[in-house]
């Protein structure tokens, strides 16, 4: 079935087999034999692939095969790829045996409040790992070839067979020796003693969006450490954290800040000047302004972050009483008691702001 002679060793009969998998593959072939073909062709692997029933086979042929139990596996023909990873733990395509992807590397940047306003750019300094110049990820000292792996004739797993009166079972584990690899290094890479990667200090600047939040991670691709033997580099996340300002309070979108303004500067109105993200703005405070109100500036708030617009900078006023009066100034306050009038204190917005000042 597989084309190839009695004394044919493993690699010839995988790569017997792997030419006859391109060939009848369902995903390659329009012949109509060619499903029942790739079975038989995948039956003969599966037979010839273990020592056990390989020597079942030449000594009892396929009687030997049944009386022992063996039952072709039921295999689902996905795609050529899935194929190989399944049968030798790689696909059709891999330059490599067991190419993995590198993992992925943290680290953190601080930022202030009036940074994550506006955005900026900060270096972050990454320690990675990267593919070793000398050997080019090998491992192996160049000039120099890896050796199969004695344990598992290089086929990179185990398989043990346990006899039992309803046949045989087989099971497969990865070879320990190897690691799966079914090879092994003689002569290491001096740079890297063996271990195909670098450690290096790399530094990447790293574009911090305007209106990020504490917490938020930014993720970098292929800024991690270098995959193993020749896969792709994993990523970088870089973790924000902003600065608390004692001047404002972030909730969301919005800044709230509070200002003091005296007990006369409420009473007759005046112009006060407030602190913002962009800077200090004049506010127009209106005669008898109370303790607690709000004044709401529009648009002067955080970014949206990957969006349009900005949240509210919200000012919560609020009034200092004099806690120390010179004999004059009480005379003053003491006149101005003795002609106050409960009209002086009415709220001209009704019930309603009564109410909103009571809650306040």
């Amino acid at each position: 079935m597989l084309g190839v002679g009695r004394s044919a060793d493993d690699d010839a009969i995988k790569k017997a087999f792997r030419r006859l998998a391109r060939e009848l593959h369902p995903d390659v072939s329009n012949a109509p034999d060619a499903d029942e073909r790739f079975k038989e062709a995948v039956e003969a692997y599966e037979v010839l692939s273990s020592t056990e029933r390989r020597e079942l086979y030449d000594r009892y042929g396929f009687e030997g095969l049944r009386s022992g139990g063996f039952v072709p596996t039921a295999f689902d023909l996905g795609s050529l790829s899935d194929l190989f990873s399944a049968f030798f733990g790689d696909d059709l395509f891999a330059a490599g045996r067991r190419a993995r992807r590198g993992a992925d590397v943290g680290a953190e940047v601080a930022i202030e409040l009036s940074e994550a306003a506006q955005g900026v750019t900060r270096p972050v300094v990454f320690q990675v790992a990267k593919t070793c110049a000398t050997c080019e990820g090998s491992g192996l000292e160049p000039g120099t070839s890896p050796v199969g792996c004695p344990t598992c004739g290089g086929r990179g797993r185990l398989e043990r067979v346990s006899r039992s009166a309803f046949g045989d079972f087989v099971s497969t584990q990865t070879c320990p020796t190897c690691g799966g690899t079914g090879s092994l290094i003689e002569t290491p890479c001096e740079t890297c003693e063996g271990a195909g990667r670098t450690i290096e200090e790399r530094t990447v600047d790293v574009d911090i969006p305007a209106g990020i939040h504490e917490g938020q991670r930014i993720r970098i691709s292929g800024e991690g450490h270098a995959g193993m033997p020749g896969g792709p580099a994993g990523d970088a996340y870089v973790l924000v954290r902003v600065r608390p300002d004692e001047r404002f309070v972030r909730e969301g979108n919005d800044i709230f800040s509070a200002v003091d303004v005296t007990f006369t500067q409420a009473v007759l109105g005046s112009t006060i000047v407030v602190p913002t993200l962009d800077g200090d703005r004049e506010v127009e405070l209106e005669p008898g302004t109370q303790p607690g109100e709000v004044r709401v500036l529009r648009g002067q708030g955080m970014p949206v972050l990957s969006g349009k617009g900005r949240g509210d900078h919200r000012v919560l006023v609020n009034v200092r009483i004099p806690r120390r009066l010179t004999p004059e100034q009480r005379e003053l306050l003491e006149a101005l008691a003795a002609s106050e009038s409960g009209e002086m204190y009415e709220d001209d917005s009704g019930l309603l702001g009564r109410l909103k000042a009571h809650f306040r």
